[in-house]
């Protein structure tokens, strides 16, 4: 019997489960709600995996048996020590494999991205995270407890900041930018301060905010300075942390590579994704970047199968075919 395994990435917005064979073959593919324990506490978070898994094997044909090898779960959430080994023993108590792996997302998102043993990768989407990784095992990693652990950037802090600076461009406290004219077109509104006053009283719903980061690099593309600046701030978030975990890990003059993440740098924005190829080739010559198109899932699926040996080049390829998005999806 082919050994087979259960992989997971649980994200704020969306979890993803496969169940698949050792030699690449994907025999079930399922996806639910949100499962970070953040968003809905530990026993939510196991019933919404509990459900995911139990299609996964209805989908696969499985029925109680045969008994699941490995299971690796890669979950938003997971990100203190405590937290992780709090949900380690939660999951391992379900009984969906002989074994259970539990960590960061991030880590799923890093091996989609490359094979190389040292890496590491910064998550740019909803919010900001990075971790690093060697050959020999050492983590290299940040509390990434939002603003409370000095975290900054991602889409929803470029477009508060995008609101802000448009509002202060026009009343005078900041600088002119078109940023203002801009924000105030987008919500058909007369002026920023119209948008300020909606927004305050319900006439738009704040959940609309967000979006204003699609905006910022509109904008920015057209040459506006106060725009481009906050651009630069966010490669300078991302570069920043980069150097702190390669430099952790010994990787800033050795070769290793970072794999640029989430919805932001997924995007290749020229603004953001130029300033952050070049900055991490000035601190990290010996860097080789990527973008993955691949989903984190894929990179959760290939550590579940690295947990049980090496996974031949053949066996990566065919379980990245078998879980490589519509082209649409990609683009």
């Amino acid at each position: 019997m082919r050994a087979l395994y259960l992989a997971i990435d649980g994200g704020n917005s969306k979890t993803d489960v496969v169940l698949g064979t050792a030699d690449g073959e994907v025999l079930a593919s399922v996806r639910g709600g949100t499962s970070s324990p953040h968003n809905i506490g530990l026993s939510g978070t196991v019933r919404v995996l509990d459900q995911l898994v139990s299609a996964a094997r209805i989908q696969a044909g499985l029925a109680a048996e045969p008994t699941i090898d490995v299971v690796a779960a890669y979950l938003a959430g997971a990100d203190l020590p405590a937290e992780v080994a709090e949900l380690q023993t939660a999951l391992s108590g379900q009984s969906w494999a002989r074994r259970t792996i539990v960590d960061n997302d991030c880590f799923a998102l890093l091996r989609s991205g490359t094979a190389m043993p040292d890496a590491v990768t910064v998550v740019c989407g909803a919010g900001n995270n990075c971790v690093g990784r060697t050959a020999d095992g050492r983590t290299a990693r940040f509390v990434a407890l939002g603003p409370i652990s000095g975290d900054w950037g991602g889409g929803h802090d470029l477009a508060d900041h995008t609101l802000r600076l448009a509002a202060r461009g026009e009343d005078g406290r900041g600088r002119p930018t078109t940023l203002s004219a801009a924000v105030a077109a987008y919500f058909e509104r007369p002026t920023v301060e119209a948008v300020s006053i909606a927004l305050h009283t319900g006439q738009i719903d704040r959940d609309k905010i967000p979006e204003l980061s699609y905006l910022l690099f509109e904008v920015a593309a057209g040459g506006d300075e106060v725009a481009g600046e906050l651009i630069t701030r966010q490669a300078d978030e991302i570069l920043g942390q980069h150097r702190v975990a390669a430099g952790r890990l010994g990787l800033l003059d050795r070769p290793h590579a970072l794999v640029l993440g989430g919805s932001v740098l997924r995007a290749r924005h020229p603004q953001l994704h130029d300033q952050v190829v070049a900055g991490a080739r000035r601190q990290a010559p010996r860097v080789e970047i990527s973008v993955p198109v691949d989903p984190p899932i894929t990179g959760a699926a290939l550590l579940a199968l690295d947990s049980l040996g090496p996974t031949p080049a053949a066996v990566e390829a065919r379980l990245r075919a078998g879980l490589a998005p519509p082209l649409a999806e990609a683009a």
